[in-house]
């Protein structure tokens, strides 16, 4: 599946790969972000590489938008509320910019603490 922006010229099909990658990396620049976690047999780690995208989940919705769902590592001291306001903000800026695919909805899921 891919969202799907339309105009008088044609489409433009961008795949949900595709926008979790954006999303990863808008949100790695985030202050207090560690990484992106993915809970697997009750276990969580931290993932890297190739393999970050896991923690981010992108929905199509209905109405020509999209949601968006990622599964989060903070740093520890910092204000979880903060960083997760600010991880929505610049990913719901950087998504909307780059794809001009509107963003309904973004959850965020603290999956753990690390100290560094």
């Amino acid at each position: 599946m891919s969202a799907r922006l339309t105009n008088e010229y044609g489409y433009v099909e961008i795949d949900k790969q595709v926008i979790a990658q954006i999303v990863y990396r808008a949100a790695m620049e985030s202050y207090g972000l560690v990484g992106l976690g993915y809970k697997s047999k009750g276990i969580v780690e931290l993932l890297k590489g190739e393999n970050a995208t896991k923690g981010v989940k992108v929905d199509e919705l209905e109405d020509n938008t999209i949601a968006i769902e990622l599964y989060v590592i903070i740093q520890y001291g910092t204000n979880i509320s903060t960083v997760a306001n600010n991880i929505i903000d610049r990913v719901k800026y950087t998504v909307e910019k780059m794809t001009a695919i509107k963003v309904s909805k973004i959850d965020i899921n603290v999956q753990g603490i690390r100290v560094k």
